[in-house]
Formats: C-alpha cells, structure tokens, sequence
C-alpha cells in the first residue's frame, strides 16, 4: 500500500532526534500524614543526540528513568522541561492536532507483551487500528497492508483471527511491533521489548528488529539495563543514573575505556563466559542507597561510589557532562580512577 506522511515531512540536515536539557519532575507525598510534597527528579537535565538509521541505547539500573525519558520523548507523559526536537521540529510546543500528525513518524514498542495488547481485539485489528486511527487507506487497503506487515514480522496472515492470550510471548511481541511499524515510522522507542522473553526467544527479536531496520530504514531508541544485549544491538550508548546522563559514547569505547565510576561498576557485574579461573571478573558492589529525593548539589552517585564517597568536591559540586575525547564525554571529577576489573 502506499503510503504519504503528508505536508509535515520535510527532511532537515543533522540528528533526526535532539534532546536537550529534558526534564520531568512528580510531586510525591503531602496525602499521608500531612506530609509536606517532595519533588521528585525522575529526569534531570538529560541532553542526547540520535543520528538517522541509528540505535541508541539507554541503560542503566531499573528505576533510573529510562522508560521516562522515553514517554518524554513521544510526549506520552509531558516534560516538565526541556527541548524534544524531531527531524527539526520542536515537539514540545505542538499542539495535540499537529503532535498527532507527527505520531505517524514514532512509534513505540512496549515491554509487556501481554498488557500492551487488547485481549478482547484479534490480531488484525490490534495492527490495523493505527490506520484506522489515521485515516490510512479503504478497508481492502488497509487488510492488505496488515497482511503484508505481519508476514514480514514472521506471523502467518491465516492467525490474525486470533486473540493475544493464543500465542507466545515471543509471538506477541512480533504482534506488538506489526502495530509500532505499520504506519511506517522514523524513530523507533523499544523499551526493554526482550526483558520479559525466554532466552531462547530474545536473538530471535533482536535479529528481526536489526533485519526491519535495515529493510524500512528505522531509527532506534533503545532502552535496555542488559548490558550484554546493548552491546550485541547498540551503536552509541548513555549511562543513566537517577535521571542524570553520567557517560555517552560508542559501544566499543563504553565497553573497552569505561571512564565512569558507575558505568565500571556496571561491566563488572556482566557475566564472562569464560572457564579459565584466572579470567574470571572481580564484582565492584556498590554500597549506599539509592534515592531520588537527594541533594540537589553534588553528584548524585556520589553515596554508592567507591572513589567519590569521601571527597568534598563530589559531594558539593555537580560535575557537568564533558568531553573525554571524540564523541566520548563523563560526568566526573575524577574520571578513569576506577579501573575495569
């Protein structure tokens, strides 16, 4: 079926995603107890950069806001502050007329397989209701598209009668992504989309998702806190904590020349398939607890990390995001004084 995005497409030089300084903070407490309201930084100052035919990943421990800057960025939840810049256009200002237009161009990819899908709609419905919703070809069109677009996520048309509950996890999921990629996007929001499969199942998606991306020309948003798999699928990636981007830069360097002391502790925690003993990693574990209420100055890592937790500096002055070298940058006063083990 053809397909028009109409009079808003229009292709701008440089990244196809920009982030700058994207905030969101939620106001908690002040029901029990008279408690007065906290509010809570879920997303602190996160600026990042996505490049066209590019996956980017975030990572980081759960609860870090990853899934957060991801409704952020498709303004599923709305950001308290900040710039969300797609192919050029400032997304944060748009009025809900335009920003629906602009759906058609990103989509997303759910982690829950099951809870993502109506359970009362078949399959066909569930992949073609984003048509639907915008007014996307006839009905004979329309049936044709969804046949095309689930032969080409590995699900059989003649199954697309069926309900959710009637298949497997890993089946769903390639239901969930028939639906993302029907209205043939842009950019791409998977967040954790194999967290929840088996292993066995989980090369299999990731192979379809780098083979789809290559065929339909798809940018990635990646959000993963398996590091082994953000290895394997991702080009560049950020290192989240708190809300705060503590390293950025390509697989190879945040995996060969880690400079900050919590993306280290992160690697060291990464299970080597070696049986030689002597090559066996030792584990940096991380003391202190983790909480998003802290102090607004000083590094938020600062209470767990094996190199700050004594030092004035890091825990009065926050240390910006800086570059380390090209298309490397940390936020750290002493960057690379904790080695990988």
């Amino acid at each position: 079926m053809p397909f028009r995005r109409g009079t808003l497409d229009v292709t701008s030089p440089g990244p196809l995603l920009r982030v700058e300084a994207l905030r969101k903070t939620f106001s908690v407490g002040g029901a029990v107890m008279a408690r007065a309201r906290t509010e809570l930084r879920a997303v602190d100052g996160l600026s990042f950069e996505i490049a066209r035919g590019e996956t980017f990943g975030l990572v980081g421990e759960s609860g870090c806001g990853k899934s957060t800057v991801a409704r952020c960025v498709l303004r599923l939840i709305e950001a308290t502050s900040g710039h969300v810049t797609f192919d050029g256009i400032e997304l944060l200002g748009l009025d809900a007329r335009t920003m629906r237009r602009f759906r058609r161009r990103m989509q997303m990819v759910f982690q829950d397989t099951a809870g993502s899908l109506d359970s009362r709609m078949s399959v066909r419905a569930i992949v073609e209701e984003p048509l639907i919703i915008h007014r996307v070809g006839n009905a004979a069109a329309r049936r044709v598209s969804v046949d095309e677009m689930l032969n080409l996520v590995g699900i059989h048309p003649d199954l697309a009668s069926r309900k959710p509950h009637q298949f497997s996890g890993g089946q769903r999921q390639r239901i969930g992504l028939a639906r993302a990629l029907i209205l043939r996007p842009e950019l791409v929001v998977l967040d954790e989309p194999i967290s929840a499969l088996d292993v066995s199942v989980q090369a299999q998606v990731l192979n379809l998702l780098r083979d789809l991306q290559e065929s339909l020309q798809l940018t990635y948003l990646f959000i993963v806190h398996d590091l082994t798999v953000a290895e394997y699928f991702c080009d560049r990636l950020g290192v989240l904590y708190l809300g705060r981007l503590m390293e950025i830069a390509d697989r190879m360097t945040i995996f060969r020349k880690p400079l900050h002391p919590y993306t280290v502790s992160l690697l060291s925690a990464v299970p080597v398939p070696d049986a030689d003993p002597a090559r066996k990693r030792s584990r940096i574990i991380l003391s202190g607890e983790v909480s998003p209420l802290g102090p607004e100055s000083g590094c938020p890592f600062q209470p767990r990390c094996p190199i700050g937790k004594d030092r004035d500096m890091c825990a009065n002055q926050t240390p910006p995001l800086e570059a380390r070298g090209p298309g490397h940058a940390v936020a750290c006063h002493f960057p690379g004084e904790l080695t990988a083990p």
